[in-house]
């Protein structure tokens, strides 16, 4: 018996099965959307710390500091100082940081070596219930 030509060259050919492609296509579609985090760009962040121009030699009149908060320990008793004024108690501190006319310009906690963590917290906390914006920790340098 003789196949004839046409039969031969279907025969030969090799078919893939579409739906196989499609689900996988759909499974990876849904792994990437699954795994890409949606988050701001960096340069779309604000920053708690901006440049100032260098230009600029001296701050102009209006414009004031930001609130620096330190937290170090003296005779083996806890402080804050902010400038030369040094106190134990976080309600001092308190009602010192609400006086500030500047807030928008943030607060930063220095903490300096052998500081406790509950008095670093209260005085992070002390700037947010003051009214600032912007909390920075910072450590103290050992310079």
């Amino acid at each position: 018996m003789k196949l004839s030509s046409r039969h031969r060259q279907e025969a030969g050919r090799i078919e893939l099965s579409m739906t196989a492609m499609i689900d996988v296509v759909f499974l990876l579609l849904i792994f990437f959307l699954v795994t890409t985090s949606f988050t701001k760009a960096e340069k779309q962040l604000r920053p708690v710390i901006q440049v100032k121009d260098q230009t600029e030699a001296q701050p102009s009149a209006g414009r004031l500091e930001p609130a620096v908060v330190e937290v170090l320990t003296q005779g083996g008793r806890g402080l804050y100082r902010i400038g030369s004024r040094e106190f134990t108690e976080t309600a001092e501190l308190t009602r010192l940081l609400e006086a500030f006319e500047n807030k928008d310009e943030g607060a930063f906690v220095i903490v300096h070596d052998g500081a406790s963590f509950d008095m670093t917290a209260a005085a992070i906390q002390a700037c947010r219930t003051a009214g600032f914006p912007s909390v920075s920790y910072v450590p103290a340098s050992n310079e």
